[in-house]
């Protein structure tokens, strides 16, 4: 947990609880649904809820924005923003029902207000966010194909409207269809942990 703190030093004494709160809830619902590589959960907080966090460092979403977690697996990063975000509405997506079951709980289990669970294909779901967010399901363009319909174009925000990607890699191949418009940050130059030296956020405006 200090990790956070040493980055985020100013949450509230609620998201302290929530965010100590989840490596127990995971812990737990992980030896029933294996939704976090047992590996990881040793460092729950630096590769899951950090990591989650680094759009947090590139964005603060104004209250009422609408974002949606395509693929949140786990929850990730769709409940350390609904966390970090609670004056904003998040819906978290996901075609297994098994993990949207884990989901479901983690949110119970920290009394998250502002957050809704979907089990559906992304090309199957129909809604309008300012944002769509996720952690590397699959490549950019056949992701962008999947969950375009879903972009609102009335922005609200100081960036806009699209899509905020989470990856790691070399990301040249992929973003090259959208290289005019795309924004790409590292995360090392927000966090100074060996985990995030290859790791990327993508903006792609749409």
């Amino acid at each position: 947990m200090d990790i956070l703190f040493k980055y985020f030093p100013n949450l509230t004494s609620l998201q302290k609880e929530q965010f100590t709160a989840l490596k127990t809830i995971y812990t737990d619902w992980n030896s029933k649904i294996n939704v976090i590589s047992r590996k990881d959960m040793d460092s729950f907080y630096i590769h899951h809820v950090l990591h989650s966090l680094a759009i947090a460092r590139f964005i603060n979403f104004v209250p009422g924005t609408r974002v949606i977690d395509v693929g949140t697996g786990g929850g990730f990063p769709g409940i350390p923003l609904s966390i970090f975000f609670p004056e904003v509405n998040f819906t978290l997506l996901d075609s297994i029902a098994k993990k949207i079951k884990v989901v479901d709980a983690v949110a119970e289990g920290i009394d998250l207000k502002n957050v809704k669970t979907i089990h559906s294909r992304s090309e199957e779901f129909n809604g309008k966010f300012d944002f769509i967010v996720s952690r590397a399901v699959t490549n950019l363009p056949d992701f962008v194909k999947q969950t375009r319909h879903l972009i609102q174009h009335k922005p609200a925000n100081a960036i806009p409207n699209g899509i905020l990607y989470l990856k790691g890699g070399d990301l040249t191949e992929e973003t090259a269809p959208f290289k005019k418009k795309i924004f790409i940050t590292e995360l090392s130059q927000w966090f100074e942990e060996s985990f995030f030296e290859t790791k990327k956020l993508v903006h792609l405006p749409m």
